[in-house]
């Protein structure tokens, strides 16, 4: 078992069960692989205010748009745990143009480099037949975004995110499965919720699963110092 099979994206007792056998196994070695690159590539860089005004400014867009205020109590609780809002718009980033084009910007200025032109376009995501070419590389290039996002502030990332060593908070789980939901609601597929959500629980672990290791250890580290300070 991998360092990341002993965690949940959910709330203690709400991880996603089967989760992992969502996406191919092609897919996810390729993901895998992917995430190791761009790790390897990770740069230690402090944000320039500017960029940080240019995200939040592209949240509080998102978040004027009537279609989407049944998200807006799932944003506001990964703001309110310090989630660094270039994530947060990745993740919108499938379904909202105006954070689509932030994370653009930001993997341009940062990875010099997006999403688009780091994707391999003959992944297949699913099993053959579930989505058409344009869906596919529109999801590949998604979770894409999210790796690179992710590369480059791992811990902080997965820190504010998780509730303790074995567990992540479930909002990212809850606002990532909407975002997909939207997504095949828009292609006009089916997509209830209780389908789509595990789907969305295999692509986050897909994400965070080369990182959780050094992110748990942290946050053990943090506790261990804690507890000798009182």
């Amino acid at each position: 078992m991998s360092e990341f099979g002993s965690i949940d994206i959910g709330a203690p007792g709400e991880g996603v069960a089967g989760a992992p056998e969502q996406l191919s196994e092609e897919a996810k070695q390729r993901f895998a692989a992917a995430a190791a690159a761009m790790a390897q590539i990770r740069r230690e860089e402090k944000r320039s205010k500017k960029r940080d005004d240019q995200v939040a400014k592209a949240i509080l867009q998102f978040l004027a748009k009537d279609d989407y205020t049944h998200l807006f109590l799932l944003i506001s609780r990964l703001v309110a745990r310090d989630c660094p809002s270039v994530f947060i718009l990745a993740v919108l980033s499938l379904i909202d143009e105006g954070s689509f084009a932030a994370v653009q910007e930001y993997l341009q200025e940062t990875m010099h480099k997006t999403a688009k032109e780091a994707v391999d376009e003959n992944t297949t995501l699913l099993k053959a037949g579930t989505l058409d070419a344009e869906s596919n590389r529109a999801l590949i290039e998604w979770i894409t975004r999210m790796q690179m996002v992710m590369a480059l502030d791992p811990e902080r990332i997965l820190l504010s995110l998780m509730i303790d060593e074995r567990n992540i908070d479930g909002t990212i789980l809850q606002l990532s499965s909407f975002v997909l939901q939207e997504f095949f609601l828009r292609g006009g597929k089916d997509a209830p919720f209780d389908k789509v959500q595990p789907l969305a629980g295999s692509i986050l672990q897909t994400v965070f699963e080369p990182f959780v290791h050094a992110a748990r250890k942290k946050l053990l580290a943090r506790r261990e110092e804690s507890q000798r300070a009182d």
